[in-house]
C-alpha cells in the first residue's frame, strides 16, 4: 500500500511538472509575441514622426518663401535630404484667386515594410504683400544694466 501510495504521488508530481511546463511555454510565446508587436508599434510611430515633421519642414518653406515663389525657388517633389532618403515628398500648392489664401498640401511617402504609407498635411497659407523691410530693432534709449 505504501510502494502504491508513492507511485501515485510521483505520477502526480510528473503530471504537475508537465503542466507547469506547458504553462510557462504558453507565457514565454506570449510575452515573445507581445515583445514583437511592441518593437513593430515603436517603428511605426518613429516613421509617423519623422514624416509629419518633414510635412512641417516642407510647409514651413512655403511660408517662409510665399507660395507664389515657392514653385520657382524649390522642387515641389522628390526624395527628402539624408537620413531621410526613403521619404518622398510632394507639395501642391493651389490658387483661390484675389487675395484668398493659398490651399498648401504636402504629401510624405515612404515603404514600411511590403507596405506604402503616407501623410498628408494641409493648410492654407495667405500671400504675401511684398518685401516689407525688417522694422528697425534697436531700443529707443539705451539700456545700461549694473553687474
Amino acid at each position: 500500500m505504501v510502494m502504491a501510495y508513492r507511485t501515485r504521488r510521483r505520477a502526480f508530481i510528473l503530471v504537475d511538472v508537465i503542466i507547469a511546463g506547458v504553462l510557462l511555454g504558453i507565457a514565454l510565446a506570449t510575452v515573445i509575441g507581445l515583445t514583437g508587436s511592441a518593437l513593430a508599434s515603436q517603428r511605426r510611430g518613429e516613421e509617423l514622426q519623422n514624416a509629419a515633421m518633414l510635412a512641417d519642414e516642407q510647409l514651413n518653406l512655403v511660408l517662409a518663401v510665399g507660395p507664389e515663389a515657392f514653385p520657382s525657388t524649390f522642387r515641389t517633389r522628390g526624395a527628402c535630404p539624408e537620413p531621410f532618403a526613403n521619404y518622398q515628398y510632394a507639395v501642391t500648392i493651389t490658387p483661390r484667386g484675389g487675395s484668398e489664401p493659398y490651399i498648401v498640401t504636402a504629401e510624405i511617402t515612404w515603404k514600411s515594410g511590403a507596405r506604402d504609407l503616407s501623410v498628408v498635411v494641409q493648410t492654407m497659407i495667405a500671400p504675401r504683400r511684398g518685401d516689407d523691410p525688417d522694422p528697425e530693432r534697436q531700443p529707443e534709449e539705451i539700456i545700461e544694466r549694473e553687474q
